[in-house]
C-alpha cells in the first residue's frame, strides 16, 4: 500500500509541476493548495531534494522548484523515493533472490508478474502525463 508520504510527495510534485514558470514556490503555498499539513511536506521535501528532483534556495524569495520538466519525472520515480521498493513482498527486492524458498516457491511467480505489473505502470505515467489528462478532464466537463 502507498503511504501518505508518497501520495503527498505525488501531490507537491505535481504543484511544482504546474507553478514551474512561477520561481520558487513556498511550502506554505503549496500546503495551503494541496489542503496538506506544511509539517508534513517539510518531512518529505528533504527526500525529494536528495533525490535531485527538486532545487531549494532560502532566503525571503526562497522556496522549491522542480529540478526538471514534469515529463522526466514518473509516479515509480517519485514513489520510489519516499516509499522504497514497491514489490509486493520482500524477496523481491533482492537481486538476485536470496529467499531460502526461491527455488521451490510456488507463489513467487504471482508476485513476480505482480511487482512486473505495478512496476510497468507506474514507470510508464509522468507528472506531464497527470497533467495532461486532468486538463482534458477538464475541457470535457465544461459546460454553458
Amino acid at each position: 500500500m502507498i503511504s501518505t508520504k508518497g501520495r503527498y510527495a505525488l501531490r507537491l510534485m505535481l504543484d511544482l509541476a504546474l507553478h514551474k514558470s512561477d520561481g520558487y514556490i513556498a511550502l506554505k503555498d503549496i500546503a495551503q493548495r494541496q489542503g496538506v499539513s506544511k509539517k508534513y511536506l517539510e518531512q518529505i521535501v528533504p527526500l525529494l531534494n536528495k533525490a535531485g528532483v527538486v532545487k531549494t534556495t532560502r532566503g525571503y524569495q526562497g522556496g522549491y522548484m522542480i529540478a526538471d520538466n514534469p515529463d522526466k519525472y514518473t509516479v515509480g520515480t517519485i514513489l520510489r523515493i519516499t516509499e522504497g521498493s514497491l514489490a509486493p513482498v520482500s524477496c523481491l527486492d533482492e537481486n538476485p533472490n536470496t529467499c531460502e524458498r526461491a527455488e521451490t516457491c510456488m507463489t513467487l511467480g504471482v508476485w513476480k508478474g505482480l511487482n512486473d505489473v505495478i512496476t510497468e505502470y507506474v514507470d510508464s505515467i509522468t507528472l506531464q502525463d497527470i497533467i495532461d489528462n486532468n486538463r482534458e478532464r477538464e475541457i470535457n466537463e465544461y459546460y454553458i
